[in-house]
């Protein structure tokens, strides 16, 4: 009697499903007794590697989706702007004075990046991934959606307000500075150490100040909008002011509309 995957090696033992004889090196051990690799679904080798990407999987969480998705689309959006002759960047990227004509640019800057500067998106998109990955588990996914889109929006608010009417924005930055401060709003509300997130949003927001080319006024923007945000969120934790919170988190959206039009306004634009 042998192995039926083994012919050269003498076995005792059948699998319990198809009666075949297995060596102890094919017995995989089950609730019945022991299977062959095929009635198990492979060999011991073979399961222990499913079980222990199962228990990664299982212990990183799961994959934020969101943050996932606004990745790749600002991925695709820069290939899309580096292809030769290619005007993403012109028709997307938001300039104060097209703000009355051209409204939605304020947010489609958000999705495009530098075409000349590869570290642009990817220092961006690093940064969006790592605060999506605590953030979106946190909130869900309809809560973190809001929060980075409000805060992208409050970023080109901050540019129409602090920056001159025919600065040239691009980038995700308003937003994600949006996420590190709802972090640090949310890390305050359940009591936890938020010394360190408070540093690191100082030292990006002074970086701004005294890099060229860097929007410091959305940055200011998304950091302002993005902790009201939070403020709204946590404060409107329980089911039944799911419907207060609705409320705030149109009220931010309205506020930021008036502050667009009250400015635009005074602009002449």
């Amino acid at each position: 009697m042998t192995c039926y995957r083994h012919p050269d090696r003498e076995a005792y033992v059948r699998c319990q499903r198809c009666e075949r004889f297995i060596c102890p090196e094919c017995q995989v051990v089950a609730s019945v007794g022991f299977l062959c690799p095929d009635d198990a679904g492979g060999t011991v080798t073979q399961l222990n590697r499913r079980r222990t990407r199962a228990e990664r999987v299982r212990q990183s969480g799961p994959i934020p989706k969101v943050t996932l998705a606004i990745v790749l689309i600002n991925v695709a959006i820069w290939l899309l702007q580096i292809m030769p002759g290619s005007l993403v960047t012109d028709l997307l990227a938001y300039l104060p004075l097209d703000t009355v004509v051209q409204p939605w640019r304020m947010i489609t800057a958000g999705f495009v990046h530098d075409p000349s500067n590869i570290l642009h998106v990817a220092l961006n998109m690093y940064s969006l991934w790592i605060f999506g990955q605590v953030l979106e588990p946190m909130l869900g996914k309809a809560r973190f959606a809001a929060l980075y889109m409000i805060s992208l929006f409050g970023g080109s608010v901050g540019v129409l307000w602090l920056a001159s009417p025919d600065s040239w924005v691009v980038g995700a930055s308003g937003a994600i500075f949006g996420l590190m401060a709802a972090y640090f709003v949310i890390l305050r509300t359940i009591g936890q150490n938020s010394g360190q997130m408070l540093g690191l949003i100082a030292i990006n927001l002074v970086f701004g100040f005294f890099s060229s080319g860097v929007s410091w006024q959305g940055h200011v923007g998304g950091l302002v909008t993005g902790a009201i945000v939070a403020l709204v969120l946590a404060r409107t934790r329980q089911l039944s002011q799911q419907a207060a919170q609705r409320l705030g988190l149109v009220s931010i959206v309205v506020g930021l509309v008036l502050l667009t039009v009250f400015k635009a306004q005074t602009l002449g634009l």
